[in-house]
């Protein structure tokens, strides 16, 4: 598909690195499921937004770099796909994302999270509930399993085509195992609080700022608490291509690691 040749990337990344990676063979299987789906749904000729008809968006962001000097060389790619279906009264939103970089033969990071979440609009409005199945593992957060499910609500304080400004809390079930040494691991359960704050402002239909917000606190332990903050700014080139740039920071405080990574690259979507 042209599309596809076009499709070309970049990033510049900083990052503060952990430990743990998937198999091989998952690694492969998650990243090209996503990608098979995505590539079926891109057949789809309707380019329609969001309407009566119209229930489904598709999102695909790869990016990666390649840095090489004559002191040594580092590289860091960058996947993630979603794939959305939204009616009058619930939606449905499954998003990926695996991160991967080595710096000079040595793993800097391999970071994968899965989720399945939905939105269920009853008659208040401007408000709605939801909830949340989230699998994470990563290497640079120092996460070999971890698992997140619960239910909350959420209520747009802006909703407007061109802003949009939404306020989410709930309570999460967490479950992990962790590495706090290379010999010592941490099994847990835990519930936490899970406090988000969710925007987007879109410039004539050309330019786009939207990001994410999360606070994870442990009821139990009060040094107990995640944060995962994300900003993307968009540009649209195409109807179905954008250059984004985008900041994202994730800290497991359980472990005391942290990474933050800056991505330039491009981004795919299509509704339909």
């Amino acid at each position: 598909m042209l599309w596809l040749k076009s499709l070309a990337y970049a990033i510049v990344s900083v990052n503060i690195s952990g430990r743990r990676l998937l198999p091989v063979s998952m690694r492969l299987l998650i990243i090209t499921v996503p990608t098979i789906v995505f590539l079926w749904t891109c057949a789809l000729t309707c380019l329609a937004q969001f309407n009566d008809t119209t229930h489904y968006y598709t999102n695909f962001t790869s990016t990666g770099a390649i840095n090489r000097t004559q002191d040594g060389s580092s590289y860091l790619l960058n996947n993630a796909f979603r794939f959305s279906e939204k009616k009058k009264s619930i939606a449905l939103n499954f998003n990926n994302n695996w991160v991967y970089g080595r710096s000079n033969d040595d793993l800097t990071n391999n970071d994968f999270s899965t989720s399945l979440d939905f939105n269920l609009y009853k008659s208040i409005p401007h408000f709605y509930y939801w909830g949340l199945v989230n699998y994470v593992t990563s290497y640079s957060l120092k996460i070999n399993n971890q698992f997140l499910g619960g239910v909350g609500g959420a209520y747009n304080l802006i909703d407007k085509k061109n802003i949009m400004l939404n306020l989410s809390d709930g309570v999460l079930y967490d479950r992990g195992d962790l590495f706090i040494a290379d010999d010592i691991r941490d099994n847990y359960h835990t519930f936490r609080n899970s406090f988000r704050l969710l925007y987007r402002f879109v410039i004539k239909d050309i330019v786009t700022l939207d990001g994410s917000n999360f606070v994870q606190n442990s009821f139990s332990r009060r040094n107990d608490y995640i944060i995962r903050s994300t900003t993307n700014l968009s540009v649209r080139i195409r109807k179905w291509l954008s250059f984004t740039t985008s900041l994202n920071y994730n800290r497991m405080n359980r472990t005391h690691s942290e990474n933050t990574l800056l991505n330039y690259g491009l981004t795919i979507e299509k509704y339909f």
